[in-house]
């Protein structure tokens, strides 16, 4: 159950920077009259200071003309804010609240202290750019690995940056975005614990809080007559049926994991012109060919593999190619700073030499939209129309899957495909888009504009 966000008296977003008094006792801050007097905090009486899961009561003393929030060194100690941060700050009267955040946490798989250049391993680039971000909108943000929560919701360890990155205690976030990598992480009973506790007892919310499998994301769609034109024909395959209807209805057949990521295990089954069937298995070395005189033979070889791993079959589609490489999209959207989904970045994957698949993790190599299209065989009228209509896929598949999975999502990574006619389709979603450092950045802020956007999502949460 979500937390309905508390409208306070202040419709512009007032900010302030924090500092350190040791001349102020654990009950007393000091704010600037302009401040006391723009949120209307009275001064006769207490008020309770939050953030995140922090609550002390504090008496409210004028700073004069001063335009900063003066804290106690213990009030900074237990709260885990750091001295001189720049942060939103709002004050809701009815619950003689003043409130200062969104305080974001964002759980990530390993923290490396041992590696500072890369603390968070791939994803590392992206989370200096969330910390650049989150400055620059006034929020405060830190990271979290399963390892680092105790046993009281209340307060975790994490990590925050400060000129360099450093260990604190800290309280229970408003927000948590779910980056964990691995399904494993993420089901264990001391996570799934915590994100029980802190939405019941803090109201904090949760996004991306569990893996899509693409079973359920085709079952999830397949009924919505608006996206039936975007889905290949697919199933979980269930046996030896599933894989001959598909194999007899289409020349080019798809097996892919339905927990598989970044390419890992897919398989491509193609019937030959001499009625025999080739395997194509992709691998980190490249991907391995394997021929087949009948299909139950074809069958026979992957019964093993399939008792170990849920397959989806999926109909094969003529695509577009680039230098006879497999080019698919993938499409980034985001929940705005109004609560809407939009489209953040479309970007274009070609594979790699040795592979069929486009991931960058099998040496697939970037394109903007424009020039893949320029380069491919669509016809001129699908060329000029493909960017706009991909964008509206991307939308109606992420309102689809919102409707239809009772989860929260803020973001997802919709991988969408052209066929040589310009028709789209969409392959698969990601509710844990990469990060890696290839990723394009916003030129001018060296903050890529999805690290913006996740900002924005959870101060529309928060009310901020």
């Amino acid at each position: 159950m979500r937390k309905s966000k508390i409208k306070s008296n202040t419709k512009s977003k007032i900010s302030t920077q924090l500092i350190r008094s040791a001349q102020l006792s654990d009950n007393d801050i000091k704010l600037g009259d302009r401040l006391i007097r723009q949120l209307r905090i009275p001064t006769d009486s207490k008020v309770q200071l939050a953030f995140g899961s922090f609550k002390q009561e504090v008496s409210v003393t004028s700073g004069g003309k001063s335009n900063s929030l003066a804290l106690s060194p213990s009030v900074f100690s237990h709260s885990g804010l750091l001295p001189r941060t720049v942060m939103n700050v709002k004050y809701y009267p009815t619950e003689r609240t003043l409130k200062l955040g969104p305080l974001i946490g964002i759980m990530v798989s390993r923290y490396q202290p041992d590696e500072p250049d890369k603390p968070f391993g791939s994803i590392s680039a992206f989370c200096l750019e969330m910390v650049n971000a989150a400055k620059k909108q006034g929020a405060y943000v830190y990271f979290f690995t399963p390892d680092m929560i105790g046993s009281n919701p209340a307060t975790l360890e994490a990590v925050a940056y400060d000129a360099g990155w450093k260990k604190l205690s800290v309280p229970a976030p408003d927000v948590i975005n779910n980056r964990l990598s691995t399904r494993k992480l993420e089901n264990s009973p001391s996570v799934q614990h915590f994100m029980r506790e802190v939405k019941s007892q803090f109201g904090t919310h949760i996004f991306n809080e569990k893996f899509l499998d693409k079973s359920d994301v085709f079952e999830a769609l397949g009924p919505d007559a608006k996206l039936q034109k975007y889905l290949p024909e697919s199933y979980l395959l269930s046996g030896y049926p599933t894989l001959k209807k598909m194999c007899a209805a289409y020349r080019t057949v798809f097996l892919k994991p339905v927990r598989g990521s970044l390419g890992k295990g897919i398989i491509r089954i193609s019937r030959q012109e001499n009625g025999h069937y080739q395997t194509m298995t992709t691998s980190l070395e490249g991907s391995k060919k394997n021929t087949y005189s009948s299909l139950p033979k074809l069958f026979s070889s992957l019964t093993g593999k399939i008792k170990k791993t849920r397959y989806q079959i999926q109909q094969g589609l003529d695509l577009i190619r680039i230098n006879r490489r497999n080019v698919d999209f993938r499409a980034l959207v985001h929940k705005d700073k109004n609560g809407k989904w939009a489209v953040t970045s479309v970007v274009a994957r070609i594979a790699g030499g040795n592979h069929f698949v486009s991931n960058l993790a099998r040496g697939g190599t970037l394109s903007s939209v424009k020039d893949a299209l320029a380069m491919s065989s669509i016809p001129l009228n699908s060329k000029q129309t493909a960017p706009a209509r991909m964008n509206q896929a991307a939308l109606d598949i992420a309102h689809g899957l919102e409707a239809a999975i009772p989860y929260h999502f803020g973001e997802l990574g919709i991988d969408l495909a052209i066929d040589t006619t310009g028709r789209i389709w969409l392959l698969e979603v990601n509710s844990k888009p990469s990060k890696s450092e290839n990723a394009p950045l916003n030129a001018d802020s060296k903050v890529r504009p999805s690290a913006v956007r996740l900002v924005q999502y959870c101060q529309y949460l928060t009310g901020f």
